[in-house]
Parts: C-alpha cells; structure tokens; sequence
C-alpha cells in the first residue's frame, strides 16, 4: 500500500492506495465512523458495481449503510441534486463530528464535498474515488463545487476530506475511455512540474491504461504525492502555487462549455487537448520551443487522447472558445491567468495574456490541423 498524507496548516489527512480498500472499511476508516449509520452517496453505474462490497463491508463490521444513489453525468453536479443531498443528509440526522463517504468519480466526490462544506457548517466526509481522474486528482486536495448556468465549478467551497481510499481495483470496472481521461491527469503532473515523471508517463502509460497493477499504483501514488505538495503550499489558492493544477483547464473548460459538458468531450479529454493548446500557444509566444510542445502533442495522442481541436467538428471559431473563457472563476480584475510552459516539466502563470491573440491562435488550431 501507497500511503501519502496531505500536510495542511494545523491537520493532515493520508491517501492510501491499494487494492481491495473498499472492502475493507471498518478497518481502514477506523474512528472515523461514530454511529451505526453510515450514509453513502453515490451515481446508479458505481452502485451497480460496489453496493454489494460496500454493504458487505460495513455489515461485516457492525456498520449499517445508508444510500442516496443520483443519475450518473456531469448534470448531476446541479442545484437541485445539491437541495436534494443536503435535505436527505438532514433526514439521515447527520451530525457535523459524522462523515459521508463519497462513492465515484469526480463528480460524486465534488457535490458530496460542497453538500459536506455547508451542512451545519461542515461535517466530515471520505473520499472513495473509483475513477482514475478521480484518484489522481478531484478526490484529493478539497475543491468542491456544482454546476451553474454560468459555467462550470462556479459555485463552490474548499472543504478537505479525512481520509482518501484509492482502491485500484476499481479501475477494473472502467470503460478504456475513461481510463484514457484520467491518464490525462496523470500526464500533467508531469507536464507542470516534473519531466522526469512525463517521460516515465510517456514510456509507461499503456501499462497503466492496460491494467498493470505497480504501473497503476506508480501512476496514481506519485500523481497524489505532486498534488499534495502543491496543496500543502497554496491550499486556497492564494498564492499562485496551486493555480498550477489547472494546466490545461482553461483551454480546457472552453471546450467543455462548447461541447454542452456532457459525453461528447469528457474532463479529461478537454485537459488533454488544453495541455496541447498551451504547449502550442506557449511556443507561438517563444516560451518553449516547438519541439518540446510537439512531444506533449505526441504523450497525449500516443495515450489515445485527442491532440487535434479540429477534430472535435465543433464549427465555430476561436473568438466563440474565447469568450467562453471570460466566465473562468479565475478571471480577476478583467485579467484571465493563463498557465503556460517554458519547457516541459516548467509550468507558469501569465498574467499578460490578451484573449483576442488566444483566439487568433484558435483559429489557426481549428483552420491548420
């Protein structure tokens, strides 16, 4: 087993990577779990495939386990499901010292977390992330959120789980698409910080995506200890350190809010095409040379994630994309931070960014590949 703990100011919670972890709750949440009761929220594909652990589990130890099961999709990320998780944790009479254990991919995890960070002004909760974007990323670190008419993520709260429980066996059950999506996250811890770990990336990510079991403890450990680093540093995202995450994210979520945020273009796949956009428009501005930005092209595509944003056939032109990224959460004062690269493994923040040459360059993306 994999044990990572995440250092914050005055606590720390630990990740614990391993297989068979869902099996094993009493053992492995230990105090955490004060009452009988233990309320579980998850989406209708995870419980069709870990119900019967997961109640087997808790039974076994003298644990008595509660369900809400929502539709699965980033639509559940929505108002109504958070009045709808909030008003049935009040019915199930959840204390702030409980902790709800939040089942799936990132989307459970996100509107479970914000349902926690406001009932009562915050319970506990444990992250069980059965996706490999979810583990790597969106189950550790306390950014939670849902969904608004006005873009993605905008309403939200940092709310830190107590505990992470990264089963790999649960990758098991995942289709090769979503796989492929959150091997895009583990790609970028490379991409930003690391040139080591995206050549290792490189060379190794069909062992991943393929299911061999050191190569997915590889991945997802050393994914978890570069996240946590930058946590550790920039929880809140103050200082600029943990703007770094969002490599890839705000090329990215313009793609999302074009394609309707639904299957046509998953998380991770627009993170994928974003990270190839800002190695590319990074060597259009000279901060890295072309030879770099086409190995990122060539780690990406050679992961079986799309590198070309002309093959979405989304129409339109950079302009639209642009103007979906004046909406970013991270716009401030009229200025959109974008993450650039001066090489692979040398993330940065730009703060002189003009969207008008960002669509420029979107429009040579959708016109030239």
């Amino acid at each position: 087993m994999a044990v990572i703990p995440v250092e914050l100011a005055g606590r720390s919670y630990e990740v614990r990577v391993d297989d068979g972890l869902l099996a094993d709750l009493p053992t492995q949440c230990g105090a955490l779990l004060r009452k009988k009761s233990v309320p579980i929220i998850t989406d209708s594909n995870v419980a069709g495939q870990w119900r019967d652990t997961i109640d087997a589990s808790l039974t076994g130890g003298g644990f008595e386990p509660r369900w809400l099961v929502l539709d699965p999709g980033e639509s559940a990320k929505s108002w109504t499901n958070l009045e709808r998780t909030v008003d049935w944790l009040l019915a199930e009479e959840v204390e702030r010292g409980d902790h709800v254990m939040a089942l799936g991919g990132g989307v459970i995890g996100d509107l479970t977390g914000f349902a926690c960070a406001i009932l009562k002004r915050g319970c506990g909760f444990i992250q069980l992330p059965t996706s490999l974007l979810a583990q790597v990323d969106s189950s550790v670190g306390g950014k939670t959120a849902i969904n608004t008419a006005a873009g993605k993520n905008l309403v939200g709260a940092f709310h830190q789980p107590s505990l992470v429980l990264a089963d790999l066996g649960a990758l098991d059950t995942l289709p090769l698409r979503e796989l492929r999506a959150g091997f895009a996250e583990v790609i970028k811890y490379g991409v930003l910080g690391d040139r080591d770990f995206f050549n290792w990336c490189a060379a190794n990510g069909a062992a991943v995506i393929e299911g061999n079991r050191q190569a997915r403890e590889y991945a997802v450990a050393q994914s978890v200890a570069a996240k946590a680093r930058i946590v550790a540093e920039d929880e809140r995202e103050t200082t600029g350190t943990r703007a770094l995450l969002n490599l890839g994210h705000t090329f990215g979520h313009a793609l999302e809010a074009e394609t309707g945020f639904g299957s046509r273009l998953l998380h991770g796949e627009a993170v994928a095409l974003g990270m190839v956009l800002a190695a590319r428009y990074s060597a259009r501005r000279g901060l890295m040379s072309d030879a770099d930005a086409a190995t990122v092209t060539e780690a990406v595509s050679k992961a079986g994630l799309p590198s070309e944003i002309a093959a979405l056939d989304m129409g339109g032109d950079g302009m639209k994309l642009a103007d979906h990224m004046r909406h970013d959460k991270k716009m401030d004062a009229g200025t959109l931070p974008f993450l650039l690269l001066r090489g692979i493994g040398q993330a940065f923040m730009a703060m002189d960014v003009a969207l008008d040459d960002v669509a420029a360059f979107l429009d040579d993306q959708l016109q030239a590949h």
